[in-house]
Formats: structure tokens, sequence, C-alpha cells
């Protein structure tokens, strides 16, 4: 179980947030993580070195917060590689069939006003809540 902490939600948000838009305003492209992760592999495109430090700085966001803050980063997903890989494969399923992930429909697509993220964004929820609740209440965990 973690626990909800409502500054750091809203300075992740906001920086979330800040990050889409200077991506837009600096390089014209929707802040989407599996476009940009996505493009990272054959056939390679221009812009790889781009993309790479912002997956790069994806993975090393928790270890600045614990540099800057000394506050241990926990890790907050199962360790069953099985059940990850399963998840990741249906992810990535998900992404495909949607035309893209949460933050690209999630943030950027609902800030444009996007029909069609929000169709994405609640279908996503949906099976998010779904999820959470069959393994809580359902399975037991």
């Amino acid at each position: 179980m973690t626990t909800f902490t409502p500054l750091s939600a809203l300075a992740g948000g906001a920086l979330i947030g800040l990050s889409a838009v200077l991506l837009m305003l600096l390089e014209g492209r929707i802040a989407g993580i599996s476009g940009i992760a996505g493009r990272l592999l054959p056939p390679w495109q221009a812009g790889a070195g781009q993309r790479l430090a912002f997956v790069l700085g994806l993975i090393a966001a928790p270890f600045t917060v614990e540099a800057v803050t000394g506050a241990r980063v926990l890790q907050t997903v199962s360790g069953n590689l099985p059940l990850m890989a399963g998840a990741g494969l249906l992810v990535g399923l998900g992404t495909a069939l949607g035309s893209g992930c949460t933050s690209g429909h999630g943030v950027c697509g609902l800030a444009r006003l996007s029909p069609r993220s929000l169709v994405a964004t609640l279908t996503f929820m949906a099976a998010g809540f779904l999820t959470v609740f069959i393994t809580r209440h359902v399975i037991g965990g």
C-alpha cells in the first residue's frame, strides 16, 4: 500500500506538465513516452540523442530525488517478473491499439481537448480501476 502525499503529487504533476509544454514549444512534439521510447528502436530516425536523453532522464529522476532530498525512493511495483512481463506486454498492446500512451493521451491529448484522447484516457483509467479492484478484492492482495 502506498501513501498519497499531495505536495509531491502536485510537484510531480507540475513538472510533467511543464516538460510536456516545453517539448511542444521547443520541438513541436507531443510528450508521449511510448512514442519517444519506440523511436529509439530500429529503424533509427533523426533526434535519437534527444529521445535517449529524455528516457535516461526518466530513469535518473528517482536517483536525483534521492540525492537531493536524502530520502530513499521505494519501489512500488511488483517483484514478480512473469507478472511484470505480462503487464508490460499488455501495456504495449494497449499503447499500440490506442495509438498512444497515458502521457500522450492523458496529459497532452486532454490538454488539447482531443476527443480520441478522452476516449483513450477513460478506457485505460477504467482498465486500471478494474485491475486494482480485481487484484485487491477478488484475488486478494
